[in-house]
């Protein structure tokens, strides 16, 4: 019991003769606090971009629902051109190809997709919108919101209708403080009766929904005068296997297609676990990036440190002569080094949250988040890099003998 005490009294000494000396030396103290402060927050607000990019591919592609393949004309080994975007193909996705699909293969939805840009006009307003053609699976597909109306009709595809269903922002601008249902809304030369108003909670891909017009597939070839598919969306709704969904409409197709596989299946679960895995090393190397930092921080630790054991050689001296041990004066040097970085690197995390909260105030399209895995190392990186830069100028001052130091030799 008596030597508990005893060495919780050594510690507490120990603690305040290293508060004592920090209070003292307040410019060295001040200079310490700032490098290793910065270091931090650099590694919390780098991080936090890393998975701010992250979260904003997550998002892109929030507005594709689950168990999704997209279908597209053109392959590089079939053309030669840049897959899969800007391939071309001998032969389009039709609307034929789309039946057939919903025969051989139970249980799937599939959305067609044509895309133009249109001349939108009501009385006199107007602007130019982006024109897609449709069916009402595009909703499901793409989780798209109904709020006011009706969907696209339900049926066959390939019957061409009048009518429409616009972006909720678009709705806004064209019919000012009046509903837009049953009102007329003319596409180019074309007039089209707006049935029903939706609305999108995602930015899709840079896509604006909410400033688009929704009309039916048939109609949009005849206003495009097109026969071919821009994308065909194929969703799973028995549960089965993405990859046997995926092999299987290759397969079809290339049946349809005289045996050649002329098309791109992209499956978005993949594209997003290959971003994910990329900005995942994008965010490890900006932090690595932030480590630097660290380094730098605790290198600038350990030169102040040799100046100030220079410069307390008398004190230093003074311990000794009084019986203090190699390990003592050690420790003392080190417990000063573990205070600084301690509250540098609370000072950092919280400089470095509120810099993230206000970054994501100014921006917050941008969904910026500090990783749980980044800010534990940070916090505890940085004490144990300074530790490890003081370990040396705290051994030399140790190792120092009384007598020299007192008469204030160098170190």
């Amino acid at each position: 019991m008596t030597v508990t005490v005893i060495v919780i009294m050594r510690s507490t000494d120990l603690l305040s003769f290293a508060l004592a000396a920090l209070v003292r030396q307040k410019l060295r103290g001040v200079m310490l606090l700032l490098a290793i402060g910065i270091s931090v927050a650099s590694v919390v607000v780098m991080t936090a971009l890393g998975q701010g990019a992250k979260n904003f591919v997550d998002n892109e592609f929030a507005f594709l629902g689950k168990d999704l393949l997209i279908l597209l004309p053109g392959k590089k080994e079939t053309t030669g051109g840049l897959p899969p975007i800007t391939g071309a193909s001998a032969r389009d996705i039709t609307l034929d190809d789309m039946r057939y699909l919903q025969q051989q293969i139970a249980d799937i939805v599939a959305a067609p997709l044509i895309v133009g840009t249109t001349e939108a006009s009501y009385r006199a307003r107007n602007r130019q919108a982006i024109t897609l053609g449709t069916s009402e699976a595009f909703f499901t597909t793409h989780n798209l919101d109904l709020i006011a109306g009706q969907g696209l009709p339900k049926g066959a595809v390939e019957r061409a209708q009048s009518v429409s269903v616009i972006g909720s922002d678009l709705a806004a601008e064209l019919y000012p403080q009046q509903s837009p249902l049953g009102q007329w809304l003319r596409l180019d030369n074309r007039r089209f009766r707006v049935i029903g108003v939706f609305q999108s909670n995602s930015s899709n891909m840079g896509l604006r929904l909410n400033e688009a017009v929704l009309i039916p597939v048939a109609s949009a070839q005849a206003l495009f005068n097109t026969s071919g598919l821009f994308r065909l969306f194929i969703q799973s709704a028995g549960g089965q296997s993405l990859v046997r969904l995926q092999q299987r409409v290759i397969h079809l197709m290339a049946d349809r297609h005289q045996g050649v596989e002329d098309i791109t299946v992209l499956r978005p679960d993949a594209l997003l676990s290959t971003f994910g895995d990329i900005l995942l090393t994008l965010t490890l190397a900006v932090a690595g990036i932030g480590t630097i930092s660290l380094v730098v921080a605790g290198i600038m630790m350990m030169n102040i440190m040799l100046i100030s054991t220079h410069q307390r050689a008398s004190e230093i001296g003074l311990l000794k002569a009084l019986g203090a041990d190699n390990h003592t004066v050690r420790a003392i040097f080190l417990t000063e080094a573990a205070l600084l970085s301690l509250a540098g690197a609370l000072l950092g995390m919280v400089c470095g949250y509120l810099l993230v909260a206000l970054m994501a105030w100014w921006y917050p399209a941008f969904p910026l988040a500090v990783p749980l895995w980044a800010a534990v190392s940070a916090f505890c990186c940085a004490p144990l890099v300074a530790l490890l830069f003081a370990l040396m100028p705290a051994s030399r001052a140790a190792q120092k003998p009384p007598v020299e130091s007192l008469r204030g030799g160098a170190l």
